[in-house]
């Protein structure tokens, strides 16, 4: 297939906004040595901004080239329901009620298990929470699971080590642990109406392997870190005003609602007006929304979907002529350097696929979710959120993707051996 100018230079942007990915902390740097230009330099330290900021350079170049008509028409060809979706199932999950509800459960959860309370509420956030991300997607698990890491582990001075293997081990599981339906994670999302994939498929071929690896993950991460996760105070918090039970049933019911009606954004826009209604009427029993963190988020998604169509041309036919070994491994790579639910959106359009090449591509996509920020959708909401503990407000791409290499691979052997 012969490129375009603008797929050209598509791809060109793409691969400088990968590489900007792994200079951010660079940019944090230069903006307190050079205090009078920090502006700029914070800017391009956001790792949330980086695929936007060189969307709009694509759309800038096509509209010089093009016409304004032309760019528009582009746009408008474009599927922005994902980051629109992360962004507001993001707010939702992070709200207090929502979070009280998931904090009392996991602490009721973790008293089943024989450790420290600390050892055993971090391993819950590890396990249990990426695999309830099969049911309330993985964006809305991973926004549970960093608010709750954070507010336990990453505030309370943990060391440097502990914070980057937590953050490979979360971003591994919450990226294998939407498997188990057919519904929660993207790259699954993509194929499952084309491919016919229920449930039950999901649960047989890749949710009970998932399982595995997830606890795996979570039990060597927390067992590696025992000594110093038992000398933290975990426990339930005290002296706040509970949240009425009626009120955190509503915020249930809102989540559930968006997470159904996922596909549809003039629904779930609606019942996201409505809690932001709620929450306002409610403030007592709220914190602060992260409206700023998720519109973030959504941006640098909705720059992934602008850069990534531009990528059809070259990745297609890379994935077209690989067998399922090499897909599986291939795909594990690539999603590296480009968003897994674009991989497999593109892997389904290939032509005359058999059941090995759909199993290998979906499980090479889903094993390389927790490599890099833009393997998969829900990574930046974990950016946003925890980034702010790390040195320099900046989390390091080379430290995160040695960090998740580990628990990678134990999803390799899961998913390629079991």
């Amino acid at each position: 297939m012969t490129p375009t100018t603008i797929q050209l230079i598509g791809t060109l942007l793409f691969a400088i906004a990968v590489v900007h990915t792994f200079m951010t902390k660079y940019f944090e740097r230069l903006a307190h040595r050079q205090p009078g230009h920090a502006g700029i330099w914070h800017l391009l330290g956001e790792v949330e901004v980086v695929f936007g900021f060189w969307a709009f350079v694509l759309l800038a170049f096509m509209a010089f080239t093009g016409g304004t008509d032309t760019t528009i028409s582009y746009l408008e060809g474009l599927n922005f329901t994902e980051p629109a979706f992360v962004f507001v199932i993001m707010v939702v999950a992070a709200s207090r009620p929502v979070l009280e509800l998931c904090k009392t459960l996991a602490h009721a959860m973790a008293r089943y298990i024989p450790f420290n309370d600390s050892v055993a509420f971090y391993f819950i956030c590890l396990a249990a929470i990426p695999l309830l991300g099969s049911f309330i997607t993985e964006p809305a698990a991973m926004t549970v699971a960093a608010l709750m890491l954070r507010d336990n582990f990453y505030s309370r001075g943990i060391s440097h080590r502990l914070k980057y293997v937590t953050l490979g081990a979360l971003f591994v599981n919450i990226s294998i642990g939407g498997t188990l339906t057919h519904f929660a994670a993207p790259p699954v999302l993509m194929v499952a109406a084309r491919w016919d994939w229920d449930m039950w498929y999901m649960l047989s071929h890749f949710g009970w392997k998932a399982a595995i690896a997830v606890l795996i993950n979570a039990g060597l991460a927390t067992w590696l870190f025992r000594s110093e996760l038992s000398r933290l105070d975990v426990k339930p918090e005290a002296g706040r005003a509970g949240v009425p039970p009626l009120l955190i049933a509503l915020h249930v019911l809102f989540l559930a609602g968006i997470v159904f009606f996922a596909h549809h954004p003039v629904v779930f826009v609606g019942v996201f007006l409505l809690f932001l209604g709620i929450a306002e009427g409610y403030s007592h029993y709220h914190d602060r929304l992260i409206l700023r963190e998720g519109l973030l988020v959504g941006f640098f998604l909705a720059g992934l979907v602008t850069l990534g169509n531009q990528q059809q041309w070259w990745l297609q036919d890379v994935l077209a002529g690989m067998d399922s070994t090499a897909l599986f491994f291939g795909a594990t790579s690539l999603t590296a350097i480009t968003d897994n639910a674009a991989l497999t959106y593109l892997g389904s359009l290939v032509e005359g696929t058999d059941e090995a090449f759909r199993y290998s591509l979906v499980a090479g996509a889903v094993t390389g979710g927790g490599l890099t920020v833009i393997a998969n959708a829900p990574n930046p909401a974990a950016f946003a959120i925890l980034r702010g503990n790390f040195d320099d407000e900046a989390i390091n791409p080379l430290g995160l993707l040695v960090t998740a290499l580990p628990p990678t691979m134990v999803a390799v052997i899961a998913f390629q051996v079991l």
